[in-house]
């Protein structure tokens, strides 16, 4: 059928040749931008998730680190003992507080949080079932190892007494501290986070003064610890 049989229809129809080229290099130019800014931009947003995550982290672990301190019990290792069991130094700490945990035993257990260096340093939690020991009786057998912090981070301790004063250990005192504070640092600058934080203990005085009225020390103590609640140096931004 010739093209005169159909006037409306042109003779020449669709592209050329060097039209589709002309196309075809468009789309190359479109896609190869494309494709630097996506490699420009991907990495950054990857590094962006990342640090998010980590804070994330970081945040949930000191969440943890910070009800555990506060719950600390006043619990002597023996009946002979009339010193808390707990034991603070710059890098590690152990106290006792109640079990905790979906599968736990009602009862008290013995918390260790220290920093771990295999393969790299991270503070790691750490639990053993609280039972009296005699004074000659080795350490505890900690088990059950969990992760709190990662390498990215180093984590330290200091505590403070009544009077205030921060100290970098706590070992053999016969109460246990007014407040802890942690300092969290990026393990490559040793550049200190907002995260680092302090709490108080909620329990400072031993059981036997809820009993024993005229038990040596539970008076003052107990008057102590209402008149010196507002004096314990709660860093800014620490929680109580």
């Amino acid at each position: 059928m010739s093209a005169a049989t159909h006037p409306d229809r042109s003779p020449v129809a669709g592209f050329s040749l060097v039209e589709a080229l002309v196309a075809m290099a468009l789309m190359g130019l479109v896609l190869t931008g494309l494709a630097l800014v996506t490699a420009q931009w991907l990495p950054n947003w990857q590094r962006g998730l990342t640090r998010v995550q980590q804070s994330e982290l970081l945040a949930l672990a000191i969440d943890r680190i910070v009800a555990d301190l506060a719950a600390a019990e006043f619990v002597p290792a023996n009946i002979e003992s009339k010193s808390p069991l707990f034991e603070g130094s710059e890098l590690s700490v152990t106290f006792v507080r109640l079990a905790l945990g979906p599968n736990a035993r009602p009862g008290l257990e013995i918390v260790r949080l220290s920093e771990a260096s295999n393969p790299r340093p991270a503070l790691v939690r750490s639990t053993a079932l609280f039972a009296p020991r005699p004074p000659d009786a080795g350490p505890p057998r900690f088990a059950d190892p969990i992760a709190l912090v990662s390498s990215l981070y180093r984590v330290s301790f200091s505590y403070a007494g009544r009077d205030g004063v921060w100290r970098s250990d706590w070992i053999d005192a016969e109460e246990l501290p007014r407040a802890i504070r942690l300092v969290v640092r990026d393990a490559a600058t040793s550049r200190t986070l907002g995260a680092s934080t302090a709490m108080v203990i909620h329990t400072e005085l031993p059981m036997e003064c809820v009993t024993e009225e005229t038990r040596r020390g539970c008076s003052n103590s107990a008057a102590a610890k209402d008149g010196d609640a507002a004096k314990t140096p709660i860093p800014e931004g620490g929680q109580q």
